[in-house]
C-alpha cells in the first residue's frame, strides 16, 4: 500500500512538471530564453498621449467605453460620467510598457488551452488617426502564476505578459469613473459652513487667513482649516447606491434629514454635501446637492465633520517666532523687563539681545533664545467662554511683542487660578487654558534675564 502511494505521488509530481514544461517552454524559440534587453513591445510605436478612445471589458463582465474630449477623459458607455484620469493613465501606460515575455504558440489549434477563446479581459483602443481598433486579449494565468497568456489584434500568436499588469487592465466601470464626491478648486475656496448635531461652524477666508465667524468670532488655525478643505476634496465614493433615486427614497438613506451638511463657497460659486445614515461595511450615505445620485463613503468623514469650533481655533498663543521678534516687554509683579534685538555688525554677524529695562545690560544669547522659544511654543490646550475665575483680572504676566521689523505687534495676558493658567488676547472671546508647566518654564527663563 505504501509503495502504491509513493507511485501515485510520483505520477502527480511528473504530471505537474510536464504541465510546466508544456506551457512555459513548449515551442521555445531556438537559443533559449529571450534576453530581457531584447524583449519585443506588444504594441510597437505606441504613444500613450495619442490614444483617444478605449474600450475595456473586465473579468467581472463590465464593458466600458472611454473617450478623450478636449484633452479630458470621459466615460461614455454604459453611463456618461467624468473618468478617473489616474485609472485611465494606468491602462494607457501599461499598454505602452507591455512587452512579450515569451511566445508560447505561433499558431494555436485550441485557444481554450490558454483561456483566449473567450478572453477574461479585453482592451480595444484607438489613437488619433487610427481607422481600426488595436486589441489586447488577456486569458488565463500560466501554470506558474507569474505570467498571463495574451494575444494582440487579430494575430494568432499566443504570448506571455507579466501577471502584475492585470491590476492596471482589469478595471470595472466603477473603477474607471471619477470617484471624487465633490469637485472644486481648493485654492478658490473662501468659506465653509458645517452643520452637525444641531451645531454650526462657519469659517471664512480674509486675505490669506482663515477666521471662525460662527459660533464665535476668532482667528482659525490655518493648517486645521486647510486640512478640512483637503479632506472634503479627497472624499471618494465607495459605491454608487442609486443614480437617480425618487425623492421618497431619500428617507431610507437618511438624506431627507441629513446627519450633517457641508456648504463650500468660492466667490459666487457654491457646493454642498449632504451626509445621511449608516450603510454597510463602515460606510455612510452621501449626496452632492448638485446631482441626484446617492453614494457611500467611509464613515470616518462624519466623525471629522462633528469637530467643534475649538478644534479649528488657532492654538498658538503667540504669532511671533524667535527669528522675527524685535522687541519684547514683560510685566510681572509690577516689574517690567524690556529686551530689544541688536543687529549684528559686519558680514554674517549674528544679532544679539540687550536688556533696556530695568537696567541696560547685554543678554547672553542662550538665555534670550530660551525665553523666546518657550514663549513662542506655548499652545492652547482648551478654551473657555468667559474670563471669570481665570485670574486674568489680576494678570500674573503680560507680554507685548513687536516683530517683523516692528510692523506687527501683539499682546498676551496670563492669569492664574489655583494650579491652572489661562491666556487672553485683545479682540478674542473668552480665554485659552494652557499647560501650567509651559508657563512656569517661561517664568524661570524670565527670572534668569531679570538678574
Amino acid at each position: 500500500m505504501r509503495g502504491l502511494r509513493s507511485t501515485i505521488l510520483l505520477v502527480l509530481v511528473l504530471a505537474g512538471l510536464g504541465a510546466y514544461i508544456y506551457f512555459v517552454t513548449w515551442k521555445l524559440p531556438e537559443g533559449g530564453a529571450t534576453d530581457a534587453k531584447k524583449l519585443e513591445k506588444v504594441f510597437a510605436g505606441y504613444e500613450a498621449d495619442k490614444v483617444e478612445e478605449i474600450k475595456v471589458m473586465s473579468a467581472a463582465g463590465d464593458a466600458t467605453t472611454l473617450k478623450k474630449e478636449g484633452g479630458v477623459w470621459q466615460v461614455t458607455q454604459p453611463i456618461t460620467a467624468a473618468a478617473s484620469e489616474s485609472e485611465v493613465s494606468g491602462i494607457t501606460s501599461a499598454l505602452g510598457q507591455m512587452e512579450i515575455g515569451r511566445v508560447i504558440d505561433e499558431n494555436p489549434t485550441n485557444l481554450n488551452d490558454y483561456g483566449l477563446s473567450n478572453p477574461r479581459i479585453q482592451i480595444d483602443f484607438k489613437a488619433a488617426g487610427d481607422q481600426d481598433y488595436k486589441k489586447l486579449l488577456v486569458g488565463d494565468k500560466s501554470p506558474t502564476g507569474s505570467d498571463i497568456f495574451a494575444r494582440r489584434n487579430d494575430d494568432k500568436q499566443v504570448f506571455l505578459i507579466p501577471s502584475f499588469q492585470e491590476t492596471s487592465l482589469n478595471r470595472t466601470t466603477f473603477d474607471l469613473r471619477e470617484k471624487s464626491v465633490l469637485k472644486f478648486d481648493r485654492e478658490k475656496i473662501d468659506g465653509i459652513d458645517v452643520t452637525s448635531g444641531g451645531k454650526t461652524l462657519t469659517v471664512a477666508k480674509e486675505g490669506g487667513d482663515w477666521k471662525i465667524t460662527r459660533p464665535v468670532q476668532t482667528k482659525a488655525d490655518f493648517g486645521s482649516v486647510e486640512g478640512l478643505v483637503g479632506r472634503l476634496q479627497s472624499v471618494q465614493m465607495k459605491s454608487i447606491v442609486a443614480d437617480n433615486p425618487p425623492a421618497a427614497d431619500l428617507k431610507k438613506y437618511g438624506l431627507d434629514k441629513p446627519e450633517a451638511t457641508v456648504n463650500l463657497s468660492a466667490g459666487s460659486t457654491r457646493a454642498a454635501l449632504l451626509i445621511g445614515g449608516k450603510a454597510a461595511d463602515n460606510t455612510i450615505y452621501v449626496r452632492d446637492a448638485s446631482r441626484p445620485a446617492v453614494f457611500t463613503v467611509e464613515n470616518a468623514l462624519l466623525d471629522d465633520l462633528k469637530k467643534g469650533a475649538d478644534d479649528y481655533r488657532r492654538k498658538d498663543v503667540f504669532e511671533f517666532r524667535p527669528f522675527n521678534a524685535n522687541r519684547i516687554e514683560m510685566t510681572r509683579n509690577d516689574q517690567t523687563v524690556v529686551l530689544e534685538r541688536v543687529k549684528g555688525q559686519g558680514d554674517n554677524a549674528p544679532d544679539t539681545w540687550r536688556r533696556v529695562t530695568p537696567s541696560a545690560k547685554d543678554v547672553e544669547r542662550d538665555k534670550s533664545d530660551s525665553l523666546l522659544s518657550k514663549l513662542s511654543n506655548i499652545r492652547a490646550a482648551s478654551f473657555v467662554d468667559s474670563i471669570a475665575k481665570t485670574g486674568l483680572d489680576k494678570p500674573a504676566l503680560t507680554v507685548s511683542v513687536k516683530f517683523d521689523d516692528g510692523k506687527k505687534e501683539e499682546k498676551v495676558t496670563f492669569g492664574q487660578s489655583g494650579s491652572d493658567v489661562y491666556v487672553s488676547r485683545p479682540g478674542e472671546p473668552g480665554a485659552a487654558k494652557i499647560d501650567a508647566a509651559d508657563f512656569n518654564d517661561a517664568i524661570k527663563s524670565l527670572d534668569e534675564l531679570s538678574k
